[in-house]
């Protein structure tokens, strides 16, 4: 499979009434259209975006190589059954690239050379090796590097495609042109064996883009953010790696007013790879966020990965969800709602209840004690205990309440000034509604005995 970097100048309509053509010098083209915007070509800048383009490709096969003439080749020949087929392939390829923000073309045959001469002449798909030789063989031989430098010669000779060539004496071929020619469409037939240099990845992941004008708004920003996004699962895959935390840094303007880059931190409860829900968190994040200033630039960097593990493999899937659906339901809500206003429970070791009842943001970690799992805890605890009436010496809620549990005692809070005596039961109510009380025990036995509810359960 290769895809290979379309090389076609575009002319907008406003250029072409104007009489501006492919070709044409620079002083030509300022002369009818004054106004005409031109860049320069960066044979560096394309050399990256190339190189962007393989990592992002990485997901699909470990083995892409970046070749000359802005030439990109994957083999996937390991990965059909897992991505469903060759169709289903090139589709998934086809979406990355546009992520990218370039446009190629593609084909598919069974040598990597093969493949990238067809794309060159727009052909799509040659899956068996008989038909490669064929279609091989129609196309001009001007397609194939080795052969330019020598194409005075084979059009004297006559030759105007590579079945042509293909005819010809290999010793005389040999003689004349060297072996590198030979070599190279024997690769393209399958005949010789390829070699090619794998691409080589970084241990770490920072990729950085500029965008293509000042942007004064966060949500603007996620096209060029999901570019970077594509890249890093690309080398998360590749490294076989998940990622657990993620830094978006959005720099400004530079000059006498320059101010700090702006830093998004992205905390994921469940490591991932998937392209899909870290771009769902970015642009939650980024709809939450307002500009100080205009920004230039967008960098993204994996701050901490982890080893991957492999989904799943149980008969019957979990009811409601796997855990990984509830983890990243959970990042989600605390990317849209803000981590501070997305709790967990957290219980503290402290007997009192509403000192042992805390609440955490979820993606925090910290070490908490384990519950006691041989005592009733109601399902909500008020935030402040609500004394009940006394009616026929029992404690009242809407009805009287009958105590079916044998009593807790808490006395502790003697260490911060704070003591509690009580003793805890489970009352149940005339509608079967069950609820968490107390009896306050008194200092003194004159003292009225006060009853208080403190929480409910579900």
């Amino acid at each position: 499979m290769v895809l290979e970097r379309d090389k076609v100048i575009v002319l907008d309509a406003a250029a072409t009434d104007a009489g501006v053509r492919v070709g044409m010098k620079r002083g030509g083209v300022t002369t009818l259209a004054p106004e005409a915007l031109m860049f320069d070509r960066s044979a560096a800048r394309e050399h990256e975006m190339q190189r962007e383009v393989a990592i992002a490709l990485l997901r699909f096969s470990p083995q892409v190589a970046v070749c000359e003439e802005e030439t990109i080749v994957v083999d996937v020949t390991a990965s059909l059954r897992l991505f469903g087929g060759i169709l289903r392939v090139c589709r998934a390829i086809k979406d990355v690239v546009k992520a990218i923000g370039v446009t190629a073309r593609m084909s598919v045959a069974p040598t990597g050379r093969g493949a990238w001469l067809l794309s060159k002449a727009g052909r799509r798909r040659v899956l068996k090796m008989r038909s490669l030789e064929q279609h091989l063989g129609a196309l001009p031989f001007m397609a194939v590097p080795e052969l330019r430098s020598f194409a005075d010669w084979f059009n004297g000779l006559g030759c105007r495609v590579l079945s042509d060539i293909q005819r010809l004496p290999r010793a005389g071929l040999k003689k004349r042109c060297g072996v590198d020619l030979l070599d190279s469409l024997d690769r393209a037939y399958g005949l010789a064996p390829e070699l090619h240099e794998w691409l080589e990845l970084p241990p770490t992941f920072s990729a950085r883009v500029e965008l293509p004008d000042r942007v004064e708004h966060a949500q603007a920003i996620l096209f060029s953010a999901r570019r970077l996004v594509v890249q890093l699962c690309g080398w998360l895959t590749a490294q076989q790696l998940a990622l657990t935390h993620a830094t978006i840094t959005l720099e400004h303007e530079r000059g006498r007013q320059a101010i700090e880059p702006t830093l998004i931190e992205i905390a994921l409860a469940e490591p991932t790879w998937h392209e899909e829900h870290l771009v769902r968190l970015l642009k939650e994040r980024l709809g939450r966020i307002e500009l100080e200033a205009a920004v230039i630039a967008v960098r993204l960097t994996a701050s901490e990965v982890r080893a991957a593990e492999p989904p799943s493999d149980s008969l019957f899937p979990e009811p409601g969800g796997s855990a990984q659906d509830h983890n990243r339901l959970l990042e989600l809500l605390a990317a849209r709602l803000g981590a501070e206003n997305v709790l967990r429970p957290a219980p503290a070791p402290d007997h009192r209840p509403e000192h042992a009842n805390q609440w955490v943001p979820v993606q925090s970690n910290p070490k908490t004690p384990p519950a006691p799992d041989d005592l009733p805890r109601p399902t909500w605890l008020l935030h402040a205990p609500l004394r009940l009436m006394i009616k026929n010496h029992r404690p009242f809620y809407g009805s009287p309440l009958k105590l079916v549990s044998t009593g807790e005692r808490i006395e502790a809070g003697w260490h911060d000034g704070a003591l509690v005596t009580r003793d805890y039961f489970v009352a149940e109510a005339d509608d079967k509604s069950c609820y968490w009380i107390y009896r306050e025990r008194p200092s003194v036995k004159t003292e009225e005995t006060r009853w208080f509810l403190h929480g409910l359960f579900g």
